[in-house]
């Protein structure tokens, strides 16, 4: 189980408040306009960020005062930050040097692209990587900022019953920050709205 309690951060003149739970092998989806402080709660999560108060449990572990470093969480944003100049393999086993590349290939869509470089891919070829890179780290929490919004509907559609099948293989807790209604409602099991610094359960 993952719970966000009552974490609260300031930023100029908002307070923002945070209440969330999600077991292991669901997906939160949290919509809400731009900053309406949807971003902020990945980075406190993250621990880019450091709350005034509450708590973040994993499994009943406290993790809101540990260092980066030592929170097993894997985020994804629209900017997929892989090396370019790297081949899917050398990109993917950065984050797991021991990493099953041929299977891993295999379920993300990605045979015979092991010696291709990054910078030859597609948008959706490119998130793949992303993602696959981010699954073999073996998080506990995965972190998704909008990361398919500049994919074509057909890539977004296939990328996120991907995302949804490796949350319940994996048994991880995924979080994923949208403006998309639709895609919230087509994979997430919890639907939380960001609203005048509060977020609120929406399913």
């Amino acid at each position: 189980m993952l719970k966000i309690d009552d974490i609260r951060y300031s930023y100029t003149d908002t307070l923002y408040r945070y209440n969330l739970e999600l077991k292991r092998g669901e997906i939160a989806s949290i919509m809400g306009e731009s900053g309406s402080g949807k971003s902020t709660l990945l980075d406190l999560i993250a621990g880019f960020l450091t709350p005034i108060s509450g708590k973040i449990l994993i499994d009943n572990k406290d993790i809101s005062k540990l260092p980066i470093k030592n929170r097993n969480i894997s985020i994804l944003f629209q900017n997929n930050n892989l090396f370019e100049h790297l081949s899917v393999e050398e990109n993917i086993k950065l984050a797991n040097k021991d990493a099953k590349i041929e299977e891993i290939l295999e379920e993300f869509g990605l045979k015979g692209y092991k010696d291709k470089r990054a910078d030859i891919l597609s948008g959706g070829e490119t998130q793949r990587v992303a993602l696959a890179r981010a699954i073999v780290k073996k998080s506990d929490i995965l972190l998704l900022d909008e990361p398919f919004s500049a994919l074509d509907e057909k890539n977004k559609a296939n990328i996120l019953e991907l995302v949804q099948k490796i949350t319940q293989k994996n048994h991880i807790h995924t979080i994923f920050v949208t403006h998309d209604k639709n895609e919230s409602k087509k994979i997430a099991n919890k639907l939380y709205l960001m609203r005048d610094g509060e977020l609120d359960i929406v399913k």
